[in-house]
Formats: structure tokens, sequence, C-alpha cells
């Protein structure tokens, strides 16, 4: 239930237009690295000196105005062209929605080849985020696509989904990001609940690690990262085929620690103002977040907006059933 009440929030589109006017000035700049580039930059470089690398991620989804798209593109080939000019460590990650993949494929595709070539003569890589099942075949359409032309690519496995063991092994040779998943997905695609889903996460993890290239263990979860850590050292991994990541403001001491210990490890850096969808589907992800963020994110005012947009949303749901 609360699982599906952060993705509702996440798709009130009233919401989501006043998180954008105002959220940043609430408190959400611990989740977001900034609302332009050279604020983002500076948030590389900080965490850069503590041994952590970045994928970077020009917020917005589910475009579907040309115009907006190609905004999305020039600020992303932006992004790609200040994180050479400063030589900081970080690489992009970019969502095909956001460039035009529910307007017009050939447009996306376009886009999404002018952003990996940049990136290429730039020796920077670029991940493919994968979004909600509607969206999942095609975005793997462009990868295909694009890795006849380019070797700095990759993609997203998302563990709830019942094909993600066949995606795992057909994209072995590609640098993946495993992740659990964010979107609320039909039963008749992804398992529903929370052990099996924390079960295939595990399963792929480790299948990759054996088998695949290299390996982004993205997860905030303690007892995920304790695994891997004793799975690696029982089989000889070396360290130099995975990482872990977290998103931008969510166990800060934790990420901090790994970097230390002498681990890869990559922070997901969001930037820009559209972050609200983002960031109840992260909460939506893992409930658990919410204690993750309290108190480093919510004040009395970021409160008071969650207290509203709980109202709003539920005020909406009693309203359509009328």
């Amino acid at each position: 239930m609360l699982k599906a009440f952060f993705m509702g929030l996440s798709q009130n589109q009233l919401l989501n237009d006043a998180a954008k006017k105002y959220g940043l000035k609430l408190g959400a700049q611990t989740v977001v690295a900034g609302t332009n580039v050279e604020e983002t930059i500076q948030s590389i470089k900080e965490l850069n000196n503590h041994g952590i690398s970045c994928t970077v991620d020009n917020l917005g989804e589910f475009v579907h105005d040309k115009a907006e798209a190609l905004r999305a593109k020039e600020q992303i080939l932006a992004v790609i062209k200040a994180i050479h000019d400063h030589g900081v460590d970080a690489h992009i990650s970019l969502k095909p929605s956001q460039l035009g993949l529910d307007i017009d494929y050939a447009f996306c595709l376009d886009n999404v080849r002018e952003i990996v070539s940049a990136a290429k003569r730039y020796d920077l890589f670029i991940n493919f985020d994968m979004e909600d099942h509607a969206r999942l075949q095609p975005s793997f359409g462009l990868v295909d696509e694009l890795s006849k032309e380019f070797d700095n690519i990759g993609t997203v496995i998302q563990a709830y989904f019942f094909r993600a063991e066949q995606d795992l092994e057909k994209y072995k040779n590609y640098r993946l990001r495993i992740v659990k998943g964010a979107y609320k997905e039909p039963a008749d695609v992804a398992y529903q609940t929370k052990k099996e889903i924390d079960e295939n996460y595990i399963r792929l993890i480790e299948w990759h690690l054996l088998n695949g290239k290299f390996t982004s263990i993205a997860t905030h979860d303690h007892h995920v990262i304790q695994h891997v850590q004793q799975f690696v050292k029982d089989n000889r991994i070396p360290i130099e085929k995975f990482e872990f990541q977290m998103l931008y403001g969510f166990r800060k001491d934790m990420q901090l620690q790994l970097a230390s210990d002498g681990y890869n490890f990559c922070t997901y850096v969001p930037f820009g103002n559209d972050w609200y969808g983002y960031f109840m589907r992260r909460l939506a992800e893992r409930p658990q977040n919410v204690n993750l963020v309290m108190k480093q994110v919510f004040n009395k005012k970021t409160n008071t907006m969650l207290g509203l947009a709980a109202g709003a949303f539920l005020l909406g749901r009693v309203t359509k059933r009328k």
C-alpha cells in the first residue's frame, strides 16, 4: 500500500508542478545535486574529493513535446562538455522517454545517437536507464541499434521483471547497473512481493559478477551490500569488476565508508527542477528510504508539503470513486 501511495504521488501533475516551483526552497536540494550544470559540477567535485565517481541524471521523463525533448538533449550535451572541461570523474545516465521515445522512435534514436557520439569523443560512458514495462523493449532496441556504432554504452536490469534473467544473459558483455525496480508493474510481467524481488536481485548480481563485464550494484540495503562483500571475497572476484551505487543524498555515511574501504563507489547524481516524480519513486521503490532521508531531507516545511501532497492524493482518490 505504501508503494502504491508514493507511486500515486509521483504521477500527480499538480503536485509535480508545485514541486518544480517551490521544492528546492523546501529542502529538496538534499537529494538533488543542483538546478543547473554549474551547481552540479561543484557537487560532483565534492564527491570526487572523497574518491566517489558519479553518474549524472538530467531530471525529467515521459516527454511528449519535441521542443522539450530537444531542450533535454542540449542540456545533456552541455553536461557532457562540462564533465570533460572540468576533468571530473563522472558519466551520464539518460532516460529515453525524456528524449522523445514516446513521440517518435526515430526522433529519439537521433537524439540519443548525438549524445552517445558526443560522449564518445570525450571518452565518456553513457548508461541507458530503464523505465516502465511499456518502454522496456523500445529502450533495449536503442541499446541494440547504437551498439552497432558505439562501445561506450551500458544499461540497466530491473530485478522485478520476469524477463530480467534473459536480459542479463543477453547483455552480459555490457557494463550493467542492476536494480530492484521503481515502477508499479502488473503481476503478469513482474514479481510483486519484496521477498521474490530481493531473491531475484541477489541471483542476478551473483550471476553477473561471475559471468559479466562490469556490475554496478545499486542498493541502499546494507544486508545486500554485506552479502556482496562476502560473495566477491569467497569467489575471488577482482574489485575492478564491480562498484556499489547509491542515490545522491541517501546514506551519506555509508557511501563515504565504502569508498574509504577501497570499493569502487558511484553516486547517482540527479539535477534540475523536475525532481518530484524521481523522488517519490525512490520512496516507492524501497519505503525504508523514508527513514534514510527523514532527518537529512525533511524539515518543518517539507513535512508540511508532504502532508499537503498526501491530502491532495487521498482527496483525488475519493473524488475519483464518487
